[in-house]
């Protein structure tokens, strides 16, 4: 743990990385606390029709033991010398459950796979298929999903449901876990084998796969404590609206606050309530939150006679970018510095401001987080730039937070590095600069991914799924800029023949998305055009769409006009914070 000095420099001159060789996350975030205090509260999991549900670090061991024991016997293979583990879906909202499945499958050694319940069948089939997944832990709900596509993945072999009544092929969850013993002998795994597979979007193809040791926890550590101002294992108890499936909530808050012994809250708003959360965090006396620059917007919005006051001690963010006005309501409103952040699915909690050592500059989203070396790069001439220079933000390999690579995708993996005078750096693809006191500016993207209220929406995706409508000849997806939700997907459409343009028909297609991918990644915007601005190899021109979608504002052949109808959180695949 990081103590707390009284500048940066001063954190830099005392910290050096302690990566033991043989380390595993499972047993760092629940044994080794369990063995030392088993009444130690770990969880609290808020219901909204009943008492909150708790659990001591000592029954997370026993129930992770117990269904670790299940899982093998299910056939479910952990760490081997002579092969790569079994990959184990979670497709589960914050709760108690999702905490005891990350935690058992990775103390298995085997991959565990989170995934968000507002996929779709689509969605979900690209996953498990590519992963080649042998189970998925969920609910009743969202193993209809599973069963929908299960004959599409013939290595899937178990459903688990964390239901008590149970559809036939689906095993319940708690029946196995109950007939298992308690006690389970973790396996011996190294820092460096593949704990963690997490799909991140891009701009062209189906999502990746960004596959993690289980040393990225410990190189998460740095960037959640000094975004959070330190760390205070006997007063702090943590909170995020952001869904554990992404990265943003399973390693920059459940994991990180479990390592430390910290409680956390699991509770996710099906639809985010900015007054509910005020009062959330007011009711259990919340002292940690990161909260996504879109939940800090729709809660800045709430009337003063309805905003009640909390016990923050400290906030974090990263998605997208605050702006002054909007810090400056969160000192006034919670009486603490916003800590804006950035990292990416695949190099996370790179750089981060901290309140407690300097007042955040504006426009700048902080210094590189002691343990990472953060540089503006030339990527074509290959030179570290100068201070001031605009260039690609990079991070110095090997670092114990970055991926081991793209599942099954070499390719891609090699393309995300550069040699710099012998020494490799991994490419972030986002632009910035730095100014001569190491702050560091975020300017934008070189690729078209869509920042949709902190969800990283990778277009490629979308447009497959919208020629898969019967109307739709050719589908271009860019992001329009929103006032609050940054920005939103907007799709320009080529209708096939026989088709006519209209409201109604851009209602149906945006159904048939929503219905198919995942509730945010649906075109709030859709417009027919009649030619698809393309390259001479038939490339879609998005730089054409993205202008056309900025001189349009608000006219458009149809706009849903729904705010925020999702949940918070997503999936900070690439997060800018003094700012996805």
């Amino acid at each position: 743990m990081l103590n707390k000095t009284c500048s940066f420099s001063e954190l830099q001159q005392d910290f050096s990385w302690n990566i033991p060789e043989h380390y595993n996350i499972g047993v760092d975030v629940c044994d080794k606390w369990a063995d030392r205090q088993p009444e130690r509260l770990a969880v609290i999991e808020h219901l909204a029709d009943a008492e909150p549900r708790r659990i001591t670090f000592g029954a997370l061991k026993e129930q992770s033991n117990r269904l670790a024991n299940a899982l093998q016997r299910l056939g479910v293979r952990g760490a081997e010398p002579d092969g790569m583990p079994d990959r184990v879906g979670v497709l589960l909202p914050q709760s108690i459950e999702t905490a005891v499945s990350h935690i058992a499958i990775t103390k298995m050694g085997a991959i565990s796979i989170p995934l968000f319940t507002l996929f779709g069948t689509e969605a979900l089939l690209h996953r498990l298929r590519d992963s080649e997944a042998k189970a998925v832990i969920t609910n009743a709900e969202e193993a209809e999903k599973i069963l929908a596509v299960q004959s599409e993945l013939p290595k899937l072999k178990a459903v688990l449901s964390v239901n008590d009544r149970c559809k036939s092929g689906v095993l319940s969850f708690h029946q196995l876990c109950d007939k298992e013993s308690d006690r389970f002998e973790p396996a011996t795994t190294r820092a460096d084998d593949p704990a963690l597979l997490i799909y991140t979007s891009g701009t062209t193809g189906n999502p990746k796969g960004a596959l993690h040791a289980h040393r990225v926890l410990l190189g998460h550590l740095p960037g959640v404590e000094v975004s959070h101002d330190f760390v205070d294992r006997d007063k702090d108890f943590f909170w995020t609206p952001a869904d554990w499936a992404w990265i943003g909530g399973l390693l920059d808050v459940l994991m990180p606050a479990l390592h430390h012994g910290v409680p956390v809250l699991a509770h996710r708003f099906e639809k985010f309530n900015p007054a509910m959360a005020f009062r959330l965090m007011r009711d259990y006396r919340i002292r940690n939150v990161f909260l996504p620059p879109t939940a800090l917007k729709l809660m800045k919005q709430v009337p003063e006679e309805d905003i009640v006051e909390c016990s923050l001690r400290s906030i974090a963010s990263g998605g997208e970018t605050l702006g002054s006005e909007l810090l400056a309501w969160g000192k006034r409103v919670f009486g603490v510095t916003i800590n804006e952040f950035y990292g990416q699915t695949e190099c996370n909690m790179i750089v981060s401001c901290c309140g407690a050592l300097e007042s955040p500059k504006a426009g700048y989203m902080g210094r590189g987080v002691v343990g990472h070396r953060v540089e503006i790069i030339d990527s074509e001439r290959a030179e570290i730039l100068a201070d001031g220079q605009e260039g690609v933000i990079a991070v110095r390999a090997p670092d114990p937070v970055m991926f081991l690579g793209y599942w099954n995708n070499p390719k891609a993996t090699e393309e995300k590095f550069v040699v710099v005078k012998g020494e490799k750096w991994l490419l972030t693809g986002d632009m910035g600069l730095r100014d001569p006191d190491g702050r560091i500016r975020f300017i934008g993207r070189d690729d078209d991914v869509i920042n949709f209220a902190g969800y990283r929406i990778g277009p490629a995706e979308i447009e497959n799924c919208l020629i898969s409508h019967p109307a739709v000849r050719l589908a271009g997806v860019v992001g329009k800029p929103d006032d609050i939700r940054g920005q939103i997907i907007s799709a320009y459409i080529v209708l096939a023949d026989g088709y006519a343009g209209s409201a109604s028909l851009a209602e149906e297609i945006a159904a048939h998305v929503k219905s198919r991918l995942a509730a945010y990644e649906y075109p709030r915007a859709i417009r027919f055009i009649e030619k698809m601005p393309m390259t001479t190899t038939g490339k879609i021109i998005r730089a054409s769409l993205r202008k056309m979608a900025e001189e349009e504002g608000e006219s458009a052949s149809f706009d849903d006009g729904k705010g925020w109808n999702s949940t918070i959180g997503g999936g900070i695949g690439r997060n800018f914070g003094c700012n996805s």
